[in-house]
């Protein structure tokens, strides 16, 4: 973890500084008594004050490594295949790739041997979805196909589209959010357009269906930054429901973000044809749907 003092933060003591990204002011402490912390490379007591503009380096520790058989394989459904690609619809509550606090039972390990391709425990996995963000991945059956398949999501040329319930109604039927985002200055697990790092970020979104308290909007990802469209849709006021970062949790009964990754659309890295795959709304989302439509207005 990396952090630049700010000019509010002058004065402050360095493990009251780090209290906050790290959750309490004890663990701050333990880390920087293990040697764990560095201001501008440097080791430096707990009641170091740190200056503006300083940089602070934390090596967290890594969590031991799962033993196999730990947790079952991840689930998912095969919306489409051929001998280069496979499109997956990802459940809520999947992780794609293994990570600190996850070391087994994620979607790359569950497609191992099925699929090829990108750097090493990424099993061919093109692009990701947030762990409580459900629907189409596409994944590459060897190397060739991902590295056609890579290109072509940084050429923009595949199509992401997601359904997205958000609270309010947004002023314009359709509209562009084209606002560099990068990790909030304040809050530390929310990427945000109030940032130090900021990163082009450009989403575009459609009123699919205008209901009395909240919106569902079909919405584009031209780039695709972490969170971009919890971020954006928090930027301009709509945040989408039952977001518990970013919104409101609990909303309409949800225990998750309303997003879905609907449809996936690119050609076949191949043969040039058109690939089009759809993924219906799971039934917690049409649950909270339903309910969204008989709310009074």
């Amino acid at each position: 973890m990396r952090l630049r003092a700010r000019p509010e933060d002058a004065g402050a003591r360095l493990d009251a500084f780090l209290a906050g990204p790290l959750g309490s002011r004890a663990r701050a402490q333990k880390l920087i008594e293990d040697g764990g912390v560095r201001v501008d490379g440097a080791v430096v007591p707990k009641r170091h004050r740190v200056a503006a503009g300083q940089t602070v380096t934390v090596e967290l520790p890594v969590e031991p490594e799962a033993a196999a058989g730990d947790a079952a394989p991840a689930p998912f459904a095969v919306r489409y295949e051929d001998d280069d690609l496979l499109v997956v619809d990802k459940p809520a509550g999947v992780v794609v790739h293994p990570a600190r606090g996850h070391r087994s039972g994620t979607l790359a390990q569950a497609l191992a041997g099925v699929a090829a391709g990108g750097e090493e425990g990424r099993a061919g996995i093109v692009h990701r979805l947030d762990r409580d963000t459900s629907g189409l991945l596409v994944v590459a059956r060897s190397p060739a196909a991902h590295r056609t398949l890579k290109a072509a999501l940084q050429a923009r040329a595949i199509t992401r589209e997601y359904l997205a319930l958000v609270e309010g109604r947004p002023p314009a039927r359709t509209g562009t959010i084209d606002a560099p985002i990068g990790r909030d200055r304040r809050h530390r697990t929310r990427m945000s357009t109030d940032t130090d790092d900021p990163r082009e970020a450009v989403t575009h979104f459609e009123v699919e269906d205008a209901l009395p308290r909240t919106t569902l909007l079909r919405v584009r990802l031209e780039t695709g930054r972490t969170h971009q469209i919890r971020a954006h849709l928090h930027a301009i006021g709509h945040p989408v429901a039952g977001d518990p970062e970013y919104g409101t949790p609990g909303r309409l009964g949800l225990e998750r973000q309303f997003l879905h990754a609907a449809r996936l659309r690119f050609a076949q890295p191949k043969t040039g044809a058109d690939v089009d795959v759809v993924s219906p709304l799971p039934g917690d989302l049409r649950a909270a749907l339903e309910q969204a439509r008989a709310e009074p207005a």
